[in-house]
Order: C-alpha cells, then structure tokens, then sequence
C-alpha cells in the first residue's frame, strides 16, 4: 500500500471518529427524537406543508438541542466520569477537548437560533431561545439541588412542538399552547420513569431526579402514577377545543389507558422493569398522540 493510500485512509479514520465524538456530544439520538417532535407540531400547525421548510425545522432544531445538549456535558464533565451510563462520553474520557467542545456548542447553538429566527421569524428564534437557555442555565444547575429540576426542564422539553406549531402559522395560537401544555405534563412520569431505572448511578453524580429525595419507593411511585392519571384529561382537552374528533378522542384514550397500565404496575411493584415499560409506553404515547392529532386533522 502506498503512503498516499494510508494517508487516506487515516483521513477517513480520524473523519469518522470526528463525527461519532460529535454524535456522542450533542446525543444526536435523543436530538432526533426532539426535532421529530417539532416536525409534528409544524405538520399539525401546516394547511399546506413544504419540504424546504421541514428541512430547515430539522436542521435549525436539532442544532439548538445538540447545542444544549453539548452545554449540559460541558457543565457535568466531572460528574459523568461518575455514572457508568455517562463516564465514556467524549469529554470524561478526553476524546474532546473541553475548549473546542465550548466553542463547537456555542457555534452549533448560535447557528440554530439565527437559521429558525431569520427564515421562521423572531417567535419561532425567541422560542429556540428560550429552550437552549432554560435547559443550561436553569434544568442542569437544579439537577443537583432538588427534584423541582424536572419541572424547570419539562418548559423548555415542551417547547418543540409548540415551536414546530409556530413556524408553520408565523404566530402563536390555542393549539400551540394545547401542544405545549400535553408534552409538558407527558415529561413528568417519562422522565421519572427514566430516573427510576438510574436512580443508583444518578446518586453518585449526587443528582436526585425522582419526585422524592427519598428515593424508590410507595409514595414516589404513588406520585408517578398520579401524573400518568393525569394525562387522561389533558388529553381530553384537543377535543373539546375542537382540534381532533370522536374517532381521535378514542384513540388518544386508548393511548392512555397504554401509558397508565405500567405507571400502575409501578405503584404495585415498585421496581426497575415497571419503570422501563412506562419509559417505552411515554414514547409510544408522545408520538402516537402528535401523529393522531396531524391525521385527524388531514
């Protein structure tokens, strides 16, 4: 093999490894289910969608989430070499830089901010804002003081589809706001069931996430449950505004007797299984609300 050859080869090594670091930086998985969750919210929002306008959702969106993304690992460097889930992520194990890391999310987030305001206008780049500022300098200092943590982070985790909602119509209305209100409750017993199944490495981190600094147990559970329950009349609520119908009306509430099931063998069994089968039933419940309320209306 020729120098030339290796040299390439290399190139194409160090590119590769470039972008999986990036990846891992700004958890681009997570990041897509976030834009996903805007995509909806402008497809509902649309009377005649574009393509280009899809595109540059995704794009500006998911530089925003990265960016915050990014900021939260930059911020709990340190405390991710403690959790076992997080101690490899590039900045713990130095396959980033810290210096080029701030400057990556800084440049990502900023780029994000501008794409959405100057092609959606200045509410849908206010909103992109406030999502990246309330997610670093609000929710990651709080995940250490308290649990009010997750309710300073289900603001901005609501933001995305109401952001979607806005740069399909150019301004905010009722069903923004009803988008907003759905996945900011939905956050509660999502996340918690997450932080249920980590609350041991979180603790090493000295990050309290479930209802109760007490930990796993009958009343944090109970707690849970009850912010399922909830979810029932909130999503309720399309219908009697008038946004989806009957048949949507049904099928959302089947989508809640879906969520609540686990949320209840939670309460009764108090353990990690219960707490992964509400995390997977949150995503099915999330998208397969925005998707029946984006069909119901077509």
């Amino acid at each position: 093999m020729s120098f030339t050859s290796e040299k390439v080869i290399s190139d194409k090594s160090f590119f590769a490894k470039k972008i999986a670091v990036y990846a891992a930086f700004t958890k681009m998985r997570l990041a897509s289910l976030v834009v996903l969750s805007a995509v909806l919210g402008y497809l509902i929002g649309a009377d005649n969608y574009q393509l280009t306008d899809i595109l540059v959702l995704s794009l500006g969106g998911f530089l925003v989430t990265g960016s915050s993304n990014a900021f939260n690992q930059i911020m709990e460097k340190d405390l991710d070499a403690l959790m076992n889930r997080t101690k490899n992520r590039p900045l713990p194990t130095n396959r980033l830089n810290l210096i080029e890391g701030y400057w990556f999310a800084s440049i990502i987030g900023l780029a994000g901010i501008l794409l959405l305001w100057f092609y959606f206008g200045a509410l849908a780049g206010i909103l992109a804002t406030l999502a990246l500022g309330m997610y670093v300098l609000i929710y990651t200092p709080l995940k250490r003081i308290s649990p009010i943590a997750v309710f300073a982070g289900a603001f901005p985790g609501a933001i995305p589809p109401m952001l979607g909602w806005v740069a399909a119509t150019g301004h905010f209305g009722l069903e923004a706001g009803l988008l907003f209100l759905t996945q900011f409750f939905w956050q509660f017993p999502h996340f918690w069931a997450i932080a249920w199944k980590i609350d041991e490495d979180y603790r090493k981190a000295g990050f309290y996430l479930l209802p109760l600094k007490s930990g796993k147990n009958k009343l944090s559970a109970l707690i849970i449950f009850a912010y399922t329950l909830f979810m029932i009349p909130v999503s309720v609520l399309p219908f009697l505004f008038g946004h989806i119908g009957v048949l949507g009306l049904a099928t959302l509430i089947v989508l809640d007797i879906i969520f609540l099931i686990p949320a209840l063998q939670l309460l009764q069994k108090q353990d990690d299984k219960a707490a992964l089968k509400l995390m997977f039933a949150s995503f099915i419940y999330l998208l397969g609300m925005q998707i029946i309320w984006w069909i119901d209306k077509i």
